[in-house]
């Protein structure tokens, strides 16, 4: 239960980072609550996931999820570069999360 407890918070936290971009630096209202209830409960679902997985482990895996996502949704949503050096990067990235839940356990 605790690694879903992390996918959660790594796919909450894809969703603030759009959010941030909605939000237009915190200058439309809704965008911004939106954002912040989001970062909450990114938060949240990372500290439960916590209680069982190693800190370290866990919060490279969050934070890895919300990297790989959030550079593939701003190529998906927001056209960003799709070039073979940044797929390749993000490739890194999640070759890194396997390898750090394989390594776990």
């Amino acid at each position: 239960m605790a690694w879903l407890y992390v996918l959660i918070a790594g796919l909450l936290e894809i969703a603030w980072a759009l959010g941030l971009k909605s939000s237009e630096g915190f200058t439309r209202f809704w965008p911004s609550v939106l954002t912040v209830l989001g970062m909450i409960a990114s938060f949240v679902f990372l500290a439960r996931g916590l209680r069982e997985i190693p800190v370290g482990t866990g919060y490279a895996v969050w934070t890895g999820i919300g990297a790989a996502g959030t550079a593939i949704a701003g190529m998906l949503i927001f056209g960003e570069s799709a070039s073979a050096a940044r797929i390749a990067c993000i490739a890194l990235i999640l070759i890194g999360i396997i390898g750090l839940k394989v390594a776990s356990g």
